[in-house]
């Protein structure tokens, strides 16, 4: 029996240049997303799929990050002296419990591989889930939840998939699939990196979460420097797959890409129009928006 995820991974060192001046002393992945950070988001989806330790790689200015996943105590205190019940346990629900979180340095910017290899000693000799803060994956069953209940039934690897039009392979990392599984889990037989239209295996591209084994760690170690000279994780992917088995899972939700401009914005107005509670107001400042050209 495969062992349980138990554990996730955030790589969170990034410098959010694109953001700049917003993010100069604001983590990007601390940019609200209507009324909570983007992070808080991913991190949600990580509860819904049972993960139990919180494990974020971090970077110079990003205490930030650690101190929102913290118990604010002024803050609560405040709250509960003025009765502000609502308010309080908000903070109180989103507040994973003492002992979840980890935190650790990535120190130098060497690529998401080496992000991940930075918590090997954290994450230990157990599968474990890498979710990307900038991929807020949008559907009625989150997409780490789904993976998690693929990988009970076929172990090794995990892949989560989206489709894309085949005219923009060159612009993902694409993979050849093999034996189908179930409806959306099938077995992936090959990684291709940016692939031109012609040669493209298929046109499912990998976004963002990741279901791995530990063996990772040690071909990370080893794993010398690819694209734009960082340390890349699918170059040990690639390597892991000749001994470990590797599985996609088709995700069928929207993906909102929140470390670019462009889908910042999305993710704003379709997380803001899910809102019951600012709904109306938001599609009605939204229409007479696009009335004034």
């Amino acid at each position: 029996m495969s062992k349980r995820i138990r554990k996730a991974v955030f790589p969170v060192a990034g410098l959010g240049t694109r953001f700049l001046p917003a993010t100069k002393a604001v983590p990007k992945e601390m940019m609200t997303v209507v009324d909570r950070p983007a992070l808080q988001y991913v991190v949600d989806e990580a509860k819904a799929a049972g993960i139990e330790h919180f494990i974020f790689v971090t970077g110079r200015g990003k205490e930030v990050i650690e101190n929102h996943f913290d118990m604010a105590f002024e803050l609560e205190s405040t709250l509960a002296a003025r009765n502000k019940k609502e308010a309080l346990e908000l903070l109180k629900a989103e507040r994973p419990g003492a002992g979840t979180t980890s935190f650790t340095r990535q120190q130098e910017p060497l690529g998401l591989g080496h992000a991940v290899w930075c918590a090997r000693d954290i994450v230990g000799d157990e599968p474990f889930a890498v979710l990307l803060p900038d991929m807020l994956m949008k559907h009625h069953t989150p997409c780490l939840k789904s993976m998690v209940e693929a990988y009970a039934t076929t172990g090794g690897n995990i892949l989560s998939l989206e489709e894309c039009d085949p005219s923009m392979t060159h612009q993902y990392g694409v993979v050849a699939t093999g034996k189908t599984i179930s409806e959306d889990v099938f077995e992936v037989t090959g990684m291709v990196e940016k692939p031109k239209p012609s040669e493209a295996p298929s046109n499912l591209f990998i976004s963002g979460r990741y279901i791995l084994q530990p063996k990772i760690f040690e071909l990370l170690a080893n794993q010398e420097k690819g694209a734009g000279g960082e340390i890349q994780l699918t170059d040990s992917m690639l390597r892991l797959a000749k001994e470990d088995p590797f599985y996609g899972v088709r995700f069928r939700g929207t993906t909102y890409d929140t470390g670019t401009k462009l889908g910042f914005l999305q993710a704003n107005v379709a997380y803001a129009l899910d809102r019951k509670d600012i709904h109306a107001d938001i599609a009605g400042e939204l229409s007479a928006i696009i009335a004034k050209g």
